[in-house]
């Protein structure tokens, strides 16, 4: 893949030759196909469908990259990155460990900062990536900002974010553009008792073949409302300290209009370049930001 050109969101000729089906339809009716059916279907339709193909994207960027949050899995690697998490080195082998990963995949951590607080990163680079990390920032617009001041003009945002449709956050309501403002002009830095509370008591299974095929589960309140007060404790016992959750749950198409308002708003110094959908059989889309 080019490092300047990225490929196309929809790529019909790919598309029709994926697809038997599709193979005695014009490019006007292929178009209408993906709008109509082939999305909501998970049909691939782009050269960027699998967390494989985002990897080589990621990787074909020019320049210097920070990844942020690699954990034991990271993205890219090479003398050309830098990595920036809430855990040193040492710790993150530590917690490899205990989930049962291999703590050499693990790399070495340039800036750790505890609170998550990009201001530790002292340079600039040409591209930042992370892999579901977007979603659990308290303040969406306050981390733009902030991986914007380190990309140099121009520089993209490379992210995987899950989908909500195809993930443990399945009956929690899809965030708005309302959502992501408020919790800008609130300025907050830990996550608010609606999302504790959700991600302890609301969430479900994570397979995502299974939500495909229409098999959800139920919320874990419906279990037990124990859930539901385990997370209200938790947050009683703990209101000013960052308790890890998700505060953002997105679909391909929400992201692409919660992102292309913020820039028209001014709120946000990244334009959308690319936005590729899910696709059959995964929980997560790519995106593609660029520091206008």
């Amino acid at each position: 893949m080019s490092a300047d050109i990225l490929p196309p969101e929809v790529d019909l000729e790919l598309y029709r030759s994926r697809y038997g089906d599709l193979r005695g339809l014009n490019n006007t009716l292929l178009a209408e196909h993906f709008r109509t059916f082939g999305c909501g279907e998970g049909r691939a339709a782009s050269r960027v469908s699998t967390r494989s193909d985002f990897v080589d994207l990621v990787g074909c960027a020019k320049g210097s990259i920070l990844e942020i949050g690699p954990f034991a899995n990271p993205m890219v690697r090479g003398p050309k990155v830098k990595y920036f998490d809430v855990l040193s080195t040492q710790a993150m082998r530590e917690r490899a460990l205990e989930h049962g990963l291999d703590a050499d995949r693990c790399p070495s951590i340039d800036y750790v900062s505890p609170t998550g607080d990009l201001a530790v990163v002292s340079e600039q680079f040409d591209a930042v990536a992370s892999a579901h990390v977007i979603e659990h920032q308290p303040d969406l617009i306050g981390h733009l900002i902030c991986v914007a001041k380190l990309l140099q003009p121009g520089g993209r945002y490379y992210l995987a974010v899950p989908d909500k449709r195809f993930c443990f956050d399945y009956f929690i309501a899809e965030s708005t553009i309302a959502d992501v403002v408020d919790a800008h002009a609130r300025d907050l830095h830990v996550h608010s008792v609606a999302s504790v509370v959700e991600h302890r008591a609301m969430t479900t299974h994570n397979d995502a073949l299974r939500h495909w095929k229409g098999d959800h589960g139920e919320p874990l309140y419906k279990l037990s409302l124990a859930y539901i007060r385990d997370g209200l404790d938790a947050y009683q016992r703990n209101p000013e300290t960052y308790i890890d959750c998700h505060a953002w749950q997105f679909t391909s198409m929400s992201f692409r209009e919660i992102a292309i308002l913020l820039f028209d708003l001014r709120m946000c110094p990244f334009k959308v370049s690319r936005v590729y959908d899910t696709v059959y059989g995964s929980n997560e889309f790519y995106a593609v930001l660029e520091k206008a």
